[in-house]
């Protein structure tokens, strides 16, 4: 369906296909889950975060009533706020990409 895509799109696309391959039938991860797919899939950009206040209120947050659920998009708002914090960001943006 993408395959006209931009790497944007395709990159979105793929994030709701790892999200939808663990949800459950309602569309929704618990919180353990979800704190297990971030750090599974999105390990590197979360390595070396753990010092961070942000990360550990985030974590936290995952481990607090860890059986309640949470849906799509505040799994999104998640992955975006770990990423937007990340070192990893720091490093991808100080590569010059040329086409």
């Amino acid at each position: 369906a993408l395959r006209k895509g931009s790497d944007l799109e395709k990159a979105f696309a793929t994030a709701a296909l790892v999200y939808n391959n663990y949800a459950d039938p309602e569309s929704k991860l618990s919180k353990a889950e979800t704190k297990s797919l971030l750090q599974s899939q999105f390990g590197h950009f979360i390595q070396g975060q753990e010092n961070k206040p942000k990360y550990q209120e985030i974590i936290s947050s995952l481990d607090e009533e860890s059986e309640n659920k949470i849906n799509f998009e505040d799994f999104m708002i998640l992955l975006v706020s770990l990423t937007l914090m990340s070192d990893l960001l720091q490093e991808i943006g100080n590569v010059k990409t040329t086409k």
